[in-house]
């Protein structure tokens, strides 16, 4: 299942990003605690990094799960999505709860969106740093799109299988431009006010590409020394990617730098997300009905640039 571009805000409607379940009658219904060791086969907590919170914020694990909506943000936009479909489990790609609080009254945001869900009965769960590193995360779904072979993780994982890790590095099967490259990017990536900002040549010659989903400009040295050609990622600092440029143009300008919006750079992840753990609950005999958010949860509205000559 193909999910078509989410809309410039909220308010998509989803209904044509249904990934069908079996029909009627040929499986059982999951209860959470099903989905949960699904998802930990698919993306195991033991991937995410140290300082990273992913798991079960709320819900019961004896809960029936009949409907799941997959979503980058638990904003109030996709959780009023995920009420009004009457899902029982939304599963986000960022954490509601990344740093600790000490209250989740409803008078704040993330208190409002905990008291909502646990009120509409539908549990939340966060695939985040391990939905990065385990094999087709988020990575892996971007240097697939972006025609990349001969992938490998950009920093494997300490432990685990040699395709997991973050970030990916692959080779594209022809040499391109850099203006063609980026354009194929822009193509590929949900539309967000942000657009896609370039660093490097537009004439110069690409064809080793590290991604890295989400802010990855932590990752230069692994990019540095796996030689490749241009980076694609998002939130690229104003410093980092300075000073990175500047060692580049000191040597043969490499590697050049694609910004991508966060949220456009993970959003692709959700439909193969979705499927996979469709296709496990099929396996073990579950039928439920999973869905991708059709809300565009990036944070921009509009972008001033200055007209090119």
């Amino acid at each position: 299942m193909e999910a078509d571009h989410p809309n410039e805000r909220a308010g998509a409607d989803t209904a044509d990003q249904d990934i069908q379940p079996a029909e009627a009658g040929s499986g059982s219904i999951p209860t959470l605690g099903d989905v949960l060791l699904a998802a930990e086969e698919l993306w195991p907590e033991s991937l995410a990094e140290n300082w990273d919170a992913p798991g079960l914020v709320a819900g019961r694990a004896d809960r029936e799960v009949r409907r799941i909506l997959f979503a980058v943000d638990p904003t109030s936009e996709v959780i009023d999505e995920a009420l009004d479909w009457g899902a029982d489990l939304l599963i986000t790609h960022h954490p509601l709860l990344l740093k600790p609080v000490t209250s989740v009254a409803a008078t704040t945001f993330k208190g409002d969106a905990v008291h909502r869900l646990i009120e509409g009965g539908c549990a939340l769960l966060t695939v985040h740093t391990n939905g990065d590193s385990a094999v087709g995360g988020v990575s892996d779904v971007l240097a697939d799109a972006f025609g990349l072979r001969d992938v490998a993780p950009l920093v494997p994982a300490p432990e685990g299988l040699p395709e997991e890790g973050i970030g990916r590095v692959g080779e594209l099967p022809d040499v391109m431009s850099l203006a063609d490259f980026a354009e194929r990017v822009f193509g590929i990536l949900p539309a967000v006010a942000g657009g896609v900002r370039v660093a490097g040549d537009p004439h110069g010659l690409v064809r080793r590409v590290a991604v890295c989903g989400g802010a990855g400009d932590s990752l230069f040295d692994a990019v540095r020394a796996q030689r490749a050609d241009v980076y694609v990622t998002a939130d690229l600092r104003h410093h980092p990617a300075s000073e990175l440029r500047e060692r580049a143009l000191t040597g043969n300008g490499r590697p050049y730098l694609i910004d991508v919006s966060h949220f456009g750079s993970e959003w692709l992840w959700l439909t193969p997300a979705a499927g996979a753990l469709e296709n496990v609950l099929t396996d073990q005999g579950f039928v439920a009905d999973v869905r991708v958010s059709g809300v565009n949860t990036d944070p921009w509205d509009f972008v001033l640039t200055p007209g090119l000559k």
